[in-house]
């Protein structure tokens, strides 16, 4: 008997592992999701653990409770997994793992509980010595309701890592992260119509927030009372208040994020920060660009804010020894005389600085603007230098020289 072409390939292939097999090694064909692997016969490697398959228990908690003291690896299958009451992970050295959207957990809960808890049982209160580490969730979606809290509560988890999660529709937040303080890392997550912030980052240091998706939440981040946040290459769109919150947080980066119609301001500092840079971003139709409320030693640089409706960058009394260099301030002009927006959406913010001091204003463009380039109010500029900036089509009932130096 003949095989099909497919059915010989697929044959010689078997044979030609078999061809190389290692002595006390076969082929188990159902061993792997993606074809045949090679498995020794014998004693098993030494220190391996077997990974847990939530579909083999009666719910996903008995699955959690399963990982041994040492950690382990929880695999969720595809389907759609309802709960009432938090989904609770007291382990460390541990992978949840799903398959994608396909995976969704939906939280039923009506008193503002979380759909998973990570944390040591004495929660925030945990000693040093016993806090968890190295707290690993991937590739699965959990949603809530109105009435739910956070979708994911992290507590005390150092090296926290979320990556490939979708979390939407949540009466809290998104994902909180409560001191999780050493490294915790989120990229590539997908955070959409949570009531309260996207992501709630507490007391935690070296942060990495990366190629995120942010729709449509109160807020999309929140960072307080932080350290070394370096958030690159996340899309904001269409939030309720703010984009980006950081208050008393030092030495942080926010650099080539897209932060689009946040109905406030798309960049918050405040309360004690200092050390911060805002760069390389495009700030683009938002209630107010970048807000300086509480900042000190600070730059804003090679940004692009467009068509504001607010004030573009505001410096506000309380903060100082600013930097602003390199910034386009624009409107929707394309050249040629001709603009994108309507008539009645064509507001475009300049700079504000209120009772300014120790400033630097240095090669920035203004143009287009429906206010003007910058406006000094409160006290007068105090050792303020502005050069090289340049101011084109300003409004009528505006001064175009955006150059001037004050002792």
């Amino acid at each position: 008997m003949s095989l099909s072409p497919p059915l010989a390939v697929a044959a010689l292939a078997l044979a030609g592992l078999a061809a190389f097999a290692l002595p006390g090694a076969r082929l188990d064909p159902a061993a792997a999701q993606d074809g045949p692997v090679l498995v020794a016969d014998g004693p098993e490697l030494p220190g391996a653990r077997e990974e847990i398959l939530a579909k083999n228990f009666p719910s996903l908690q008995a699955a959690f409770d399963a990982i041994p003291a040492e950690g382990g690896v929880v695999r969720l299958p595809p389907g759609e997994f309802r709960i009432e009451s938090p989904l609770r992970l007291a382990r460390g050295d541990v992978r949840i793992v799903g398959a994608g959207p396909a995976t969704h957990i939906i939280n039923d809960n009506k008193t503002g509980e979380p759909a998973l808890l990570l944390s040591h049982p004495d929660g925030i209160d945990v000693k040093k010595a016993d806090k968890l580490w190295r707290v690993e969730l991937t590739d699965f979606r959990v949603t809530g309701n109105p009435a739910s809290g956070p979708g994911v509560h992290a507590i005390q988890i150092n090296e926290i890592f979320l990556h490939g999660l979708s979390v939407s529709e949540h009466g809290g937040d998104g994902v909180r992260l409560d001191y999780c303080y050493e490294d915790p890392r989120v990229a590539d997550c997908l955070f959409t119509y949570n009531k309260a912030a996207g992501l709630n980052i507490i007391g935690c240091h070296d942060i990495v927030v990366s190629a995120n998706h942010f729709e449509e939440n109160q807020d999309a981040v929140l960072c307080t009372d932080a350290y070394n946040l370096c958030m690159n290459g996340n899309n904001l769109d269409d939030h309720l208040g703010r984009g980006v919150v950081i208050e008393n947080t030092y030495g942080s980066v926010l650099s080539g994020n897209m932060i689009e119609e946040c109905a406030a301001a798309a960049v918050t500092l405040d309360r004690d920060c200092y050390g911060i840079t805002v760069s390389a971003n495009v700030i683009a139709h938002n209630g107010a660009g970048v807000n300086l409320i509480d900042a000190h030693g600070c730059a804003v640089s090679a940004n692009t804010f467009t068509i504001m409706r607010g004030d573009a960058l505001r410096i506000g009394e309380g903060s100082g020894r600013i930097t602003v260099s390199g910034n386009n301030f624009s409107d929707s002009y394309l050249g040629d005389g001709q603009v994108r927006r309507a008539p009645n959406d064509r507001a475009a913010g300049g700079m504000v600085a209120v009772s300014p001091k120790e400033l630097v204003v240095v090669g920035n463009l203004f143009s287009g603007l429906s206010a003007p380039a910058t406006d000094f109010r409160g006290d007068a500029p105090r050792d303020v230098v502005m050069e090289q900036n340049a101011v084109f089509d300003p409004p009528a009932d505006a001064d175009a020289n955006a150059d001037a130096a004050t002792e």
